[in-house]
């Protein structure tokens, strides 16, 4: 992971740290469980599938929390400033796309919690450095968005 900032809205440092939490505390013991279990049914660790299975799990769990210190440890929790009426990082945005009569509802957040599909985008998508500054209620430049407006 890179050593620039990450961008967090308030709910998504939580999250993370509830994770993290998570991962420290329920999961590497259940792992370590698996671990001890399956040594001591197993008998050669060489045909012991179980045993294989567990140092994987062992390996991403570790893993995983290791990304999410990284990310914690720069994070920079996200808050409105500027003028209302400018596109920034933390707003919710409904983009209407030409040619559609529903718009979308996009929420611009940092790459580590964004997720395309609940409408969270990162700031350092496409989409995202169109929209980000952009005045509301006008045409963007990037090419699908017809009109912005800025949600509650």
């Amino acid at each position: 992971m890179s050593d620039q900032t990450q961008y967090l809205t308030p709910n998504g440092l939580r999250d993370l740290e509830t994770r993290l939490d998570f991962l420290r505390n329920v999961r590497r013991a259940e792992v370590a469980g698996r671990l001890h279990l399956a040594l001591e049914e197993g008998g050669e660790l060489v045909e012991n599938a179980e045993y294989e299975d567990a140092k994987n799990e062992q390996a991403f769990v570790e893993g995983e929390i290791l990304r999410l210190e990284t990310i914690l440890s720069k994070a920079q929790i996200i808050e409105r400033e500027g003028p209302k009426d400018v596109v920034v990082l933390g707003d919710k945005v409904k983009v209407l796309e030409k040619g559609t009569k529903e718009s979308e509802l996009y929420h611009l957040v940092g790459a580590a919690e964004a997720n395309p599909k609940e409408g969270r985008i990162s700031n350092e998508s496409p989409m995202a450095k169109a929209l980000l500054a952009t005045a509301l209620a006008i045409r963007s430049r990037c090419a699908p968005p017809t009109a912005i407006s800025n949600s509650p």
